[in-house]
């Protein structure tokens, strides 16, 4: 691909060229990650470390409790890895009835323990250190340690986001007692420990991963749950080690995508459950459009995209669940002939609604690694909406995700809850392949704006020949529900109003650490270990793209 070098976006950020390269959220996390690859280590110890350090500097995103997703280039092949918990084996309609009464909600709760999945990220980490990595485990972990036990100084957008998390979650059992030091949040700049988090993390670099699920901490998440009316067990933590030692390798799903310099793309996303299937059916859809013939950020570039992606997503939502409930198939809903008569109900002069069509049958971090061997890692963990359900395990550390929100209540839903079942899940790391061979890992965290960002970065890359760092830099948009679309501030004035003259329902939002999501971008130059990479982060969080 032949880049313009130059940024037309405000930016804080400038693209980083090295042989080696780490691009993470958190500038911490990437110097842990450097560090690995400077002492020997991969792209997957290099991914690990960053992930673990990470789970503790940027808690407001992900923790212990998370869930992982990956995809990784060894060198030869792409390996896919969904490390996403499943229910507690009591979870059924009829638990969730006794608890709230019959007329249940749409979805299950978003806080508390009833809506704590089993946590995937440490099996995670488990799998791909196993498969994939090069130094001791223990050496992995290291800098995540080191950083429990000593604490860190809080960054400036992570203090943002754990102020609004600071009333909401403050009375959830073990918050208060880990996440509000003296009462409150942390200020910028203040020193903060994660008390206990330094006692599972050696537990897990002990016994590579297993105690998480298996002896001492898989007892003390089982007897917090008893003792705050939660459903989950110790024996629901061995479940899923067994689990996802059996079932956590996956294939990845594609789409391919033709780009300005005539060559052929091919974006892999991983499988349901996971809405990565969202943006491949759009960028399936936009295949049977002009959008190649508009300008870049003209009305019609941007909506197009946003019609494209509100096709993709009502399909998305009727049908992805996990795989084992799934009533359609990936490959039926990524069915050209079928994503081109969806493009067909695009009308260039006015938004739409849409409905879920009928295929035939037939808060997250985000950080992408890079070595000069040439193995590309595209991870990506989350604890869901910000700090989570707010469940803490004292005397461990561990922030519990609240992945359970994901499930449908409607027992005529393919994602309705039950035990064992994985829910519907938002996080998705991407990668990009050229002729076979390996071109990009990235991906954009950010709830249902991921899909959204993957799409909007893609085609900037790929058909206005932006570079990384400007691609991720440029306004956004994000839809939200029927006509509803919010936009950037730098969004300019005329894009807006041209597309509320077309009847899209415009909102100017500032939240760009939600609303709009934060991306990493690792582009390879050409061969590893001469031309190198080109990495870009993300402007709109604390981030840090470093190489060497």
């Amino acid at each position: 691909m032949n880049f313009d070098w130059n940024n037309p976006y405000p930016t804080t950020r400038r693209p980083v060229f090295a042989r080696n390269v780490v691009a993470t959220s958190q500038p911490l996390a990437a110097q842990a990650g450097l560090a690995m690859l400077q002492r020997g280590g991969n792209a997957v110890d290099a991914a690990i470390a960053a992930a673990a350090v990470i789970a503790l500097a940027e808690p407001c995103s992900n923790g212990l409790g998370s869930d992982a997703f990956a995809i990784v280039w060894d060198g030869r092949r792409l390996h896919g890895l969904n490390a996403s918990g499943t229910a507690p084996a009591a979870w059924t309609l009829e638990y969730f009835r006794r608890r709230y009464g019959d007329d249940l909600p749409e979805h299950a709760p978003k806080r508390g323990w009833d809506s704590v999945t089993v946590p995937g990220a440490v099996a995670g980490w488990s799998l791909l250190h196993g498969r994939l990595g090069r130094l001791p485990f223990a050496d992995v972990l290291a800098p995540a340690i080191d950083y429990a036990e000593r604490g860190f100084a809080v960054s400036s957008v992570v203090n943002e986001k754990w102020l609004l998390a600071e009333s909401l979650l403050r009375d959830q059992p073990g918050f208060a007692e880990h996440f509000l030091p003296r009462g409150r949040a942390p200020r910028i700049g203040e020193h903060f420990v994660l008390r206990g988090a330094a006692r599972t993390l050696r537990l897990v670099a002990d016994s590579g991963g297993e105690a998480f699920y298996r002896g001492e901490i898989a007892e003390a998440i089982g007897h917090h749950a008893r003792e705050h009316g939660g459903a989950m067990t110790a024996a629901d933590l061995a479940g899923f080690w067994d689990f996802v030692a059996a079932n956590g390798w996956v294939d990845t799903i594609s789409a391919e995508v033709a780009g300005r310099d005539g060559q052929t793309y091919a974006v892999h996303e991983l499988p349901p459950n996971g809405q990565g299937i969202a943006a491949l059916a759009c960028l399936g859809i936009l295949k049977h459009t002009g959008i190649a013939g508009y300008a870049v950020d003209s009305p019609d570039w941007h909506h197009v995209m946003i019609e494209a992606m509100k096709l993709a997503f009502a399909d998305a939502y009727a049908y992805v669940a996990d795989p084992r409930a799934m009533r359609v198939s990936p490959g039926e809903m990524l069915d050209d002939g079928y994503l081109e008569s969806r493009a067909a109900l695009i009308d260039m002069a006015r938004a739409q609604p849409f409905a879920a069509g009928r295929p035939a049958a037939g808060g997250t971090i985000y950080l992408s690694a890079a070595d000069a061997n040439g193995m590309m890692v595209s991870f990506i963990q989350s604890n869901y909406m910000g700090f989570g359900s707010g469940v803490v395990v004292p005397g461990y550390g561990i922030s519990l995700q609240n992945r359970g929100a994901g499930f449908s209540f409607d027992p005529a839903s393919a994602n309705c809850v039950g035990p064992g079942k994985r829910p519907f899940h938002t996080i998705i790391p991407a990668f990009l392949m050229s002729d076979g061979q390996p071109q990009m890992s990235f991906g954009v965290m950010g709830g249902n704006m991921q899909p959204q960002a993957h799409v909007q970065t893609l085609a900037r890359m790929l058909l206005a020949c932006e570079q990384p760092q400007a691609a991720c830099d440029a306004p956004r948009w994000k839809w939200d529900s029927g006509l509803k679309v919010d936009i950037e501030p730098t969004m300019p004035p005329a894009v807006r109003d041209e597309l509320e003259r077309r009847g899209h329902t415009v909102a100017r939002v500032e939240d760009s650490y939600m609303d709009y999501g934060s991306g990493q971008f690792v582009w390879r130059l050409g061969e590893p270990a001469v031309d190198g990479y080109v990495a870009a982060s993300d402007s709109r969080r604390d981030g840090l793209a470093a190489g060497f």
